[in-house]
């Protein structure tokens, strides 16, 4: 039976942690993955020693604690005031990024915990005053999305929300850097396309061509991982994983241990045998816009230099929006963008 993340999950057991961790091992050895392989060691011990001691602590939330973030969630007035007051005065970028919206997105992620909400939220305002994510533009990390490993979808779900198509099998780089930045960007990009009753986005993840030799290494999933749970709370609808291969069943059986249970109620795995899981992803999308990939009837091709152009366009968006200047870039023939003398702000 294909678990659908439909009811919450039980807290894991040491023994259902050794035994999803044993599973692992017996694929990565039935393929072979790291034998003589002396540049990639034959498993990470430490990750799994980290996976094994946080995963026997976590902790369901007590009746009480749901039935108060059920009231929280009816009316969220009071929590938000009281997160404003806590935050104190705010200007500049802090000022546009702090929105209600933003406060109840994070109380929500904390559990309507106003001081737990205020660390997350100062935490995320400290990364953005440094890793400046308004700041990067399509030019400068459009190398990373000439495979089409990761693109906005020109169509929505059934609810209006902005859709992100991911294909981790047409991985084309290996610079962690560029490739998280790439995401961000992304991610930045459909947050400013959503209608303005929405506050949430869809992931469509096409496994074709997924490997081991493509997937991302380990410490580029965690600070993935820690980046879009700590600093995009609640932006993430829903994970629709179309016909993953069993061996990626088995790692994330491991992975899953890094992501909050929440996050993990997200995702969901789709068989195209299994009318259950594909029933479930069709009620989120209309079957004439879905890719043929995906199980629908749409045909979808990925072009870099059309999609750089909707980017470069997005980017004045993003510019006005922020109160940034910017060079307005037009978009070469190879899908770059270059940079024009014309100004807007």
């Amino acid at each position: 039976m294909v678990n659908l993340g439909l009811h919450p999950h039980p807290p894991p057991t040491f023994l259902s942690i050794y035994m999803d961790l044993l599973h692992l091992l017996l694929y990565i050895n039935k393929e072979k993955l790291f034998v003589n392989n002396e540049s990639r060691p034959p498993f990470q011990f430490s990750l799994i020693n980290h996976l094994l001691l946080s995963s026997m602590f976590r902790r369901r939330g007590s009746v009480r604690q749901q039935q108060e973030q059920d009231h929280h969630e009816l009316h969220p007035d009071s929590k938000v005031n009281e997160l404003k007051a806590a935050l104190g005065p705010l200007s500049g970028h802090n000022l546009l990024y702090c929105t209600d919206a933003c406060f109840k997105r994070y109380l929500e992620a904390r559990n309507w915990n106003v001081e737990k909400a205020k660390k997350m939220l100062e935490d995320t305002l400290l990364w953005r005053s440094t890793f400046k994510p308004e700041e990067i533009r399509w030019h400068q990390i459009s190398v990373e999305g000439e495979t089409g490993k990761v693109f906005r979808a020109n169509f929505r779900d059934r609810f209006g929300r902005t859709v992100l198509i991911m294909k981790p099998g047409r991985q084309n780089t290996t610079s962690m850097e560029n490739q998280i930045r790439h995401l961000v960007y992304l991610i930045e990009n459909a947050i400013l396309n959503l209608p303005e009753d929405q506050e949430e986005m869809a992931w469509l993840i096409d496994f074709s061509g997924w490997s081991f030799s493509t997937n991302v290494p380990i410490r580029t999933a965690r600070e993935t991982i820690s980046i879009l749970q700590n600093h995009y709370p609640q932006r993430l609808a829903v994970a629709f994983l179309y016909s993953p291969p069993r061996i990626f069943e088995a790692f994330w059986k491991i992975v899953k241990y890094f992501l909050d249970p929440k996050t993990i109620q997200k995702v969901k795995f789709v068989y195209p045998k299994n009318k259950e899981s594909v029933e479930l992803m069709r009620s989120c999308f209309d079957v004439d816009n879905l890719p043929t990939e995906f199980g629908g009837k749409a045909t979808m091709k990925y072009d870099h230099e059309d999609f750089s152009r909707l980017m470069v366009e997005d980017d004045v968006k993003t510019a006005k929006f922020w109160g940034l200047e910017q060079n307005t870039p037009s978009v070469a023939t190879n899908g770059n963008a270059e940079e024009s003398k014309r100004t807007d702000c």
